[in-house]
């Protein structure tokens, strides 16, 4: 039987200059075990996915994962321009800590509420690659709140942060500071990557970053861990 799977959540997910976890998620099973559908929008926080879950909700999978909140950790960090993030994805108020748990745990509880799929939250990539720089402390810190609304609104955490904390002092990488990704660079990596062909892999290895190509998105070995955390914490049950 085909799982049906719907994954929600940013950039990550949308995978334009982020390696495509849906793909190797996919590739982990037999063609036609998994149908995998994909709602991702670049830029996103939590409050433009909560009120984006009608076309997630119109046709019910069977497995929902749910990866937010990298932007709303990026917002908490000097340097990260709210004003316009605010303007560009129409946030009504300034995003907060506690206004992202909110708006989480409103994503639960509708998903919850109007189907009957398995749901799971995935804590959130490390920002960065210095375990105790503000970023990753960020991502951290946000993940913790992951970890609280999946506790309360009793549905799967999947510990990806964790994993991938580990990858990283088991990897001891060089101590490149965190650098907030400005469109101009994202339009870099983009160009290198459409344009020039080359691998998001190779941009990734060229800047010695050891799960990301910018700090944020991943390269495959970092999109890797989301597809294990899913595949080891859901679909093992549902398969």
């Amino acid at each position: 039987m085909t799982v049906r799977i719907a994954c929600l959540g940013d950039s990550l997910t949308r995978a334009l200059i982020s390696v495509d976890y849906l793909d190797l998620l996919g590739r982990r099973h037999p063609p036609g075990d998994l149908h995998l559908a994909r709602f991702g929008a670049n830029g996103d926080f939590a409050y433009n996915l909560l009120r984006s879950l009608d076309a997630v909700i119109a046709n019910p999978p069977d497995v929902i994962t749910v990866l937010i909140g990298t932007n709303d950790a990026r917002a908490s960090l000097a340097g990260y321009r709210v004003e316009k993030a605010m303007k560009r994805k129409q946030l009504p108020e300034r995003p907060s800590a506690s206004w992202f748990q909110q708006c989480l745990g409103s994503v639960v509880e509708r998903l919850r509420a109007e189907t009957d799929a398995t749901i799971g939250l995935l804590s959130l990539p490390v920002l960065g690659q210095q375990l105790d720089g503000a970023a990753a402390q960020a991502s951290q810190r946000y993940s913790r709140m992951i970890a609280e609304v999946a506790t309360t609104d009793e549905v799967t955490y999947l510990p990806l942060h964790e994993r991938q904390t580990e990858e990283l002092r088991q990897a001891d990488p060089p101590p490149i500071p965190y650098r907030e990704v400005t469109p101009a660079a994202g339009l870099g990596v983009f160009v290198q990557h459409a344009v020039f062909r080359r691998s998001l892999d190779t941009i990734s290895q060229r800047r010695d970053l050891v799960l990301t190509t910018d700090h944020i998105h991943q390269n495959s070995r970092g999109a890797a861990l989301i597809a294990d955390v899913i595949d080891s914490g859901l679909l093992t049950h549902n398969a």
